[in-house]
């Protein structure tokens, strides 16, 4: 069970295009290559995004556990440190079993008589049920639909206690979701899937926000998955109240495209306490874009993360988007996604708002990136019949940038983009192989204030990744209090003024 701690949880997650597989596609529902749509892209090449790089291109104000809110009057589940979903303090009341050496029937699960495949015996699951799956190795493959728990009552698919993660190996996707709601989805190892890792979305239902909503995914392994292209370890579409905990994933797709979480029209989702590693193939770690809103990165690592640790937005084929795009509205491909209290090391830039409204890239130590410390562009632009806003309204507050002589420029900017409406505030700018050269190399948009420019954060030992402060670090209580803080990389709660960086001293 997850401990309450301090809590926090940001929301909804997303669907895709397809809802069983089989259908000859990689089920992400975005428009991307190999999708089945006929686009000849992944959404990042485009001739009108101006970067050049090889990158990847519901309203309500639940808490993901039904009510309206979490009682701290900010309607999106935020309470003090640490994460809190519907999980915590419930316990199942019944155990289906899944062995190796078991058998596939409609009276399979008891202990001694376990059932074959993690796929039966879902379908034999009620609300309160766990799936134990035990050690050892299973093919991937499976579809699971219309599995739904309660909020009293939820579902659990997992790995027994005590025993190593059972391995899903292998498969076009070790298994499918659709339509499901008050699940977690835990302690499972997947490798070698040949499209994505997991694939959860809502059934083609773009325009109902209840089509799959109320997941948990948590103490998960997902490496080495995809055939070297756009293939994503964790793909979610259309969903809504969701959680990634604590898991790790590691080389998904490959050839500059792919993630490790890809986010299309989702909403309210919490991205939380994982770690994201030997990523340089893809076309980054954590993606969000299609509609995505209310989607919070917090407390992560991000070691060599690809094209773009975190994209913040992105280029989705317009019959994707969730809720569908309007004719009469300004449209975005994301709104309101925050990047909090993470580490970067490496990759090529850290975060990119592209397409992103009202976006926030907070608390964060970027350790040398090899090109940029961040990006503002434009993949997705208006035409005839939709109208959509240009990256604008992004913050970038209370960040360590600890970077060398790899950055020439520190923040790249494309066209069709609104640089100009960005702010910058108390961040701490130190190059550490020439610090007296610390000042943002190329300038800076927007409006910047507050700047702590060469001067050592003095971390505990940067290159063990130890990111801790020192007393006497010019980052501490330096920062400036925003709403949106609650838990820094440890989980601990930021003070009032915070720290610059991603740990409170």
């Amino acid at each position: 069970m997850l401990a309450a701690g301090c809590s926090d949880d940001s929301g909804p997650a997303a669907d895709t295009g397809t809802s069983e597989t089989g259908d000859g596609d990689s089920g992400d529902g975005d428009g991307d290559s190999g999708d089945g749509d006929g686009d000849s892209g992944d959404g990042d090449g485009d001739s009108g995004d101006g970067d050049g790089d090889s990158g990847d291109g519901d309203g309500d104000s639940g808490d993901g556990d039904g009510d309206s809110g979490d009682g701290d009057g900010d309607g999106d589940g935020d309470g003090a440190c640490g994460p809190q979903t519907f999980e915590d303090g419930k316990v199942p009341d019944a155990e289906i079993h899944v062995a190796t050496d078991g058998a596939d029937g409609p009276d399979c699960g008891a202990p001694g008589s376990p059932c074959a495949s993690i796929e039966h015996a879902a379908g034999l699951a009620s609300p309160g049920t766990a799936v134990v799956v035990h050690e050892g190795s299973y093919a991937g493959g499976g579809y699971i639909t219309n599995l739904a728990g309660t909020e009293a009552a939820p579902i659990w698919i997992g790995g027994a206690q005590g025993e190593d993660r059972p391995v899903i190996d292998g498969g076009g996707e070790a298994f499918k979701l659709g339509e499901v709601r008050y699940l977690i989805i835990h302690d499972l190892e997947v490798v070698n899937s040949t499209q994505n890792g997991i694939n959860a979305d809502d059934g083609g239902n773009y325009d109902d926000p209840d089509a799959s909503r109320y997941i948990v995914f948590r103490d998960l392994w997902v490496h080495d998955v995809g055939n070297g292209g756009n293939q994503d370890c964790l793909k979610l579409s259309g969903l809504d109240d969701y959680w990634v905990l604590d898991s790790q994933f590691e080389r998904c797709g490959g050839g500059g495209s792919g993630s490790a979480i890809d986010q299309v029209g989702c909403h309210r989702g919490l991205i939380h306490g994982n770690a994201f590693a030997d990523l340089m193939g893809a076309g980054g770690a954590v993606q969000c874009k299609g509609g995505a809103e209310d989607i919070e990165i917090r407390a992560n690592t991000f070691d060599d993360a690809g094209e773009r640790g975190v994209n913040m937005g992105g280029s989705t084929g317009f019959e994707y988007f969730r809720p569908p795009l309007s004719p009469d509205q300004p449209n975005a491909e994301a709104r309101d996604i925050r990047v909090i209290a993470n580490s970067f090391r490496g990759g090529v830039t850290p975060f990119a708002f592209v397409g992103c409204v009202d976006c926030l890239a907070a608390n964060n130590v970027i350790d040398s990136p090899q090109n940029w410390v961040f990006r503002i562009l434009q993949e997705t632009v208006s035409g005839d019949v939709y109208e959509f806003l240009p990256a604008s309204e992004g913050r970038f507050v209370n960040n360590i940038v600890y970077f060398d002589g790899q950055v020439n420029v520190a923040v790249n900017v494309g066209g069709n983009t609104d640089p100009g409406s960005f702010s910058l505030e108390t961040n701490l700018w130190y190059r550490h192989d020439n610090p007296g050269q610390s000042d943002p190399p190329g300038g800076l948009p927007g409006v910047a204030q507050g700047s702590i420019i060469g001067e050592d954060p003095l971390f505990a030992d940067p290159g063990a990744g130890d990111y801790h402060l020192d007393p006497a670090s010019p980052a501490v209580g330096a920062g400036t209090a925003l709403d949106e803080l609650s838990g820094d990389l440890d989980g601990e709660c930021f003070a009032d003024p915070p720290s610059v960086g991603a740990l409170e001293l």
